[in-house]
């Protein structure tokens, strides 16, 4: 015969009981899905922009003609990822004609040099200035000055492309001649390869020539530049008269 349960039985029954959860109402549930609990997991940033960010940040800077995809996010999301990089003090720059996007430092950037005497050579964590020699900053203008003649003739945005042999009696008006051909050419594959590296130019292909990079006419100083050029060409034109004038005297 089954015995009925004393009353310490019962009492432990009805604890559970109370301690049990109650299943909630249909008018509570909506109020749970907007509690500060779900408020907790907000929406993530889009995979594509996600990308695109992580794209620029490893390398600084892309052209549509080799990523169009990445391109077109960052030319339609720049305002979300301007917010995304506000807290490392960055922007995006978009060059809508050229087909070329990248990362900049804000314009109110202060650094963080503490030296007054080094205020105007300000430095990021997470981008820093290329120091470059006079041979390759000459260069360099000489082939940001080709670039925009090209860009003139053939419109902005077109590819340009010019042979290796083209830039060595432009780079002689200013260096002068060694009187070899082959020190001359070695010197200047070598300068190109330095402006390879920050991705100036591509490399040399199988008909002796290179594309200069669009990125060309954004890194650079024009103004400085063309001082460069002037300067140089006046000191080339000086050794000139004088080493004219020192064969004139000593003609017998």
């Amino acid at each position: 015969m089954e015995q009925e349960p004393d009353i310490f039985d019962r009492m432990a029954a009805q604890a559970v009981d109370k301690q049990a959860p109650q299943p909630l109402s249909k008018e509570e549930l909506p109020a749970l899905s907007e509690s500060p609990l779900a408020a907790q997991n907000p929406s993530k940033t889009p995979s594509n922009v996600r990308q695109a960010l992580q794209f620029l940040l490893a390398h600084g800077w892309l052209e549509s003609a080799a990523k169009p995809k990445l391109f077109s996010v960052i030319a339609a999301q720049t305002t979300l990822l301007d917010a995304l990089l506000e807290p490392l003090d960055l922007r995006v720059v978009v060059d809508d004609v050229r087909g070329l996007a990248f990362l900049a430092v804000v314009p109110d950037y202060a650094g963080d040099d503490t030296d007054e005497s080094e205020q105007d050579d300000w430095t990021h964590p997470l981008m820093k200035r290329q120091r470059l020699t006079l041979e390759q900053s000459l260069l360099l203008a000489i082939l940001r000055r080709e670039f925009l003649q090209r860009e003139q003739e053939s419109g902005t945005g077109a590819v340009v492309r010019v042979t290796v042999d083209s830039l060595l009696p432009q780079l002689e008006t200013y260096l002068g001649s060694t009187g070899s051909d082959m020190q001359e050419r070695k010197r200047l594959g070598q300068l190109l390869e330095n402006l390879r590296t920050h991705g100036m130019v591509t490399e040399v292909d199988a008909q002796d020539c290179i594309t200069i990079r669009p990125m060309i006419v954004r890194l650079l100083n024009p103004e400085n530049l063309q001082t460069l050029l002037l300067r140089l060409r006046e000191v080339a034109e000086q050794g000139s008269a004088h080493g004219s004038k020192a064969n004139a005297e000593g003609t017998p």
